[in-house]
């Protein structure tokens, strides 16, 4: 299959394989935003006058039934062809002849990737948002059940005060708010249209690009055409932020979910159908998902210092690096999206054994509130307050 870059010379084989790497299949992945992105700026182009009516009709026709068999999983990019884009003008080219060798006109492949990316991001973005929104509700629900519980409260992994479940599960539901804020503000700023920047250095002749922006829902023009290709990885790596920002919050909690439901501690029961066993230890019943997205926060913070090494010291413009981010930020689109939906599950089905709440109040858990009842009844200054009832259970521990 023909290269769009193709100069009359044939690539070394290794050379070739190394550089189109899994850029083909990962592809299938943007292919559908690539395609919606062409229908508009073959209808740029016909409004601009650089297409005849006739000839943006059967592009238009041809791209929605490439739509079609992307959709349908009929369609796959050939490894000699790279990438999406390529597949797209081969597909055309073979279907119109000359007709399908215009599509390229004032875009490059360069800005033709970020328009998809860009599409592809705010749909994956607005996702999360959602799995956010669901188990927010599902910690409601378990705030409402087991809310009034109380419990010993830890610090420095010691008794401290007394905690209820409705605090536990709402400083989760609070803390995915505060990240869906931040994932919001990804999606405002990666708005922005790139499409007719060419390289990086805009196209030689007049085109609409509001027109495209307005076509394709982004909510403005990127206008400086080096900053668009600058801004791709500086966005990657915002986005990416933003969801490790998600996954510290759910490792947080799964750390908690984890030590609670030691049998030791046992303020939480774990059903027996989201454990998993071991191979050698029959009494065993390990909290393996829990464990998971635990971890998982690690790889999503290794993922976002890529991102950023990747980019780092590049000079203005394009370079081929920024092919191994789309991978990148797929995978942890997936990995946030698998780490909320088994959360989301763990709290459905989680429970809270009230009776070994209740044994963890020992008396010295409710040190403090002694403090503040020699406050309030005796009229003791605080620190005072604090120095009797610290010399109370230092004596306790002689």
């Amino acid at each position: 299959m023909p290269k769009l870059w193709e100069k009359g010379y044939d690539l070394d084989s290794l050379i070739e394989e190394f550089t189109v790497g899994e850029d083909y299949l990962v592809d299938m992945k943007l292919i559908k935003y690539d395609v919606k992105a062409s229908i508009v700026h073959a209808e740029m182009l016909e409004k601009m006058g650089y297409l005849e009516r006739h000839e943006f009709i059967k592009i238009k026709e041809a791209l929605e039934e490439l739509l079609t068999l992307v959709e349908s999983g009929k369609f796959c990019i050939d490894p000699e062809e790279e990438d999406s884009h390529t597949a797209i003008e081969n597909f055309l080219v073979q279907k119109l002849g000359e007709a399908g060798k215009k599509i390229h006109t004032a875009r490059s492949r360069n800005d033709q990737v970020l328009t998809a990316l860009r599409l592809l991001y705010k749909d994956e973005l607005k996702d999360v948002c959602r799995h956010l929104t669901g188990l927010r509700s599902v910690l409601k629900n378990f705030a409402k059940k087991y809310g009034h519980i109380k419990f010993a409260g830890f610090t420095h992994t010691r008794k401290a005060m007394p905690a209820n479940f409705r605090m536990w599960g709402m400083a989760l539901c609070d803390a995915l708010k505060d990240d869906e804020i931040m994932i919001n503000l990804a999606i405002r700023l990666i708005d922005q249209s790139p499409l007719g920047t060419g390289a990086g250095y805009g196209v030689p002749i007049k085109i609409d690009r509001n027109y495209i922006a307005n076509r394709l829902g982004f909510s403005k023009v990127q206008r400086n055409p080096i900053y668009s290709q600058n801004s791709r990885a500086k966005f990657d790596y915002l986005i990416l932020h933003c969801l490790s920002q998600v996954s510290y919050d759910l490792n947080r909690f799964a750390s908690d979910i984890i030590f609670f439901s030691l049998p030791d501690i046992g303020y939480l029961i774990i059903p027996e159908n989201l454990c998993t066993g071991s191979s050698i230890m029959p009494q065993k019943m390990n909290p393996d998902p829990v464990e998971l997205v635990r971890a998982y926060h690690s790889r999503i913070i290794s993922k976002a210092l890529e991102s950023a090494l990747i980019s780092m010291n590049l000079i203005s413009g394009y370079h081929r690096d920024m092919q191994l981010l789309k991978i990148t930020v797929l995978e942890t689109f997936k990995d946030i999206k698998d780490m909320l939906r088994v959360t989301c599950r763990i709290f459905e089905k989680i429970q809270v054994n009230g009776n070994k709440c209740k044994e963890s109040l020992t008396e010295e858990v409710m040190a403090t509130q002694e403090v503040y009842r020699l406050l309030v009844e005796k009229g003791m200054s605080f620190r005072d307050a604090y120095r009797v009832v610290a010399e109370k259970y230092g004596s306790d521990r002689k």
